[in-house]
């Protein structure tokens, strides 16, 4: 799961002020990268990590002091030695990691808000934070042309980066223009993970899902396994037969969705209404063969991913949901999911 969105949901219900935490930079290796979120309250509470737990301590020394003087800050921390004479007394990560603190108070509050709501829109949202001006708050763009937070027109770039941003990616980091330093951040929505099949094996794949940050809908034409005693992690469940719940689910490229209803038939009809969709994932459970016989042409397209899930030697329903999760990750992630013999 992107670290905003613990932090933004902790803001949504905090009563105190506090302050975040945002790597937007590491030179070498480090636990986490560019666009790590981190929350400090003034009631001493934390969440989320920008390491392994050997920043964390001195991160919130330093955001006492910003929440003190409501004035944003940045600090840095070299990881690159070992011996006791550098910060951290000898992590030994091989990282410089440079840290903004962003004060969040009553005055600033509604912006961090206003992005937590664009995102539950389904709304892709970049930011850019001036590094040189402090006492300037960021300034935040979505992809539907709503403005928020500083007053200032967007550079021609950052509507580019906005538009032209890789699915759920796009680049984080500071930048120079004009003499002015910026930090740059695509925040992206929870991706929809659809699984149509509610079956025994559907629990530890929602679960796992979820718990790597996807929001899950669960689709079946079976109300008592379409149910929150059955799939109690679901955030949706849609009960129908294919024909009436895919035009319901509005699917787009952005959408990840697998086939696991265990019915040949079901699936075979499944596969007619999806084949042609955008999707950014369509998955088959079952073997290569079995998935073959689902299209008229006797063989599995290329863009459909059977058997679904990395090729772990997994067992059992709650290895295959590890697998698949882990593919699911890989795509997301832009990485390659080549099948290895």
């Amino acid at each position: 799961m992107e670290s905003y969105f613990p932090v933004l949901e902790t803001i949504a219900v905090t009563p105190c002020d506090g302050v975040l935490a945002i790597i937007i930079e590491v030179e070498g290796s480090a636990y986490q990268k560019e666009g790590t979120y981190m929350w400090i309250g003034d009631d001493s509470g934390t969440v989320g990590l920008l390491s392994g737990g050997c920043l964390e301590e001195a991160v919130a020394a330093y955001a006492r002091d910003v929440l003190a003087s409501r004035q944003a800050a940045a600090v840095s921390f070299d990881l690159r030695t070992e011996d006791d004479l550098s910060w951290g007394q000898g992590a030994g990560c091989n990282g410089l990691i440079h840290v903004w603190l962003e004060p969040v108070t009553g005055d600033t509050k509604p912006v961090w808000l206003a992005l937590k709501r664009c995102l539950e829109h389904g709304e892709h949202v970049l930011m850019a934070r001036s590094l040189s001006n402090r006492n300037e708050p960021p300034f935040f763009q979505s992809e539907t042309g709503e403005r928020f937070g500083s007053g200032r027109m967007p550079r021609p770039e950052w509507s580019e980066w906005l538009r032209d941003a890789p699915l759920f990616r796009g680049w984080n980091g500071w930048y120079k223009a004009d003499g002015e330093a910026f930090y740059v951040q695509h925040f992206w929505p929870k991706p929809r993970l659809v699984i149509f099949g509610a079956g025994p094996d559907a629990p530890p794949l929602v679960s796992a899902a979820k718990a790597a940050g996807f929001s899950v809908t669960v689709s079946d034409w079976r109300p008592a396994f379409c149910h929150p005693s059955h799939v109690p992690d679901a955030d949706a469940l849609v009960i129908g037969f294919p024909h009436e719940t895919v035009p319901r689910l509005h699917l787009n490229e952005r959408d990840f969705v697998i086939i696991m209803t265990h019915q040949f038939e079901r699936d075979r009809e499944l596969v007619s209404l999806l084949a042609d969709m955008p999707l950014a994932y369509l998955g088959v459970l079952g073997p290569r063969r079995r998935t073959d016989r689902l299209f008229p042409s006797g063989s599995t397209p290329p863009f459909v991913r059977s058997p679904v899930g990395l090729s772990i030697g997994a067992r059992g329903p709650y290895e295959i949901a590890v697998s698949i999760t882990a593919e699911l990750i890989s795509v997301l992630r832009g990485r390659s999911t080549e099948r290895v013999s």
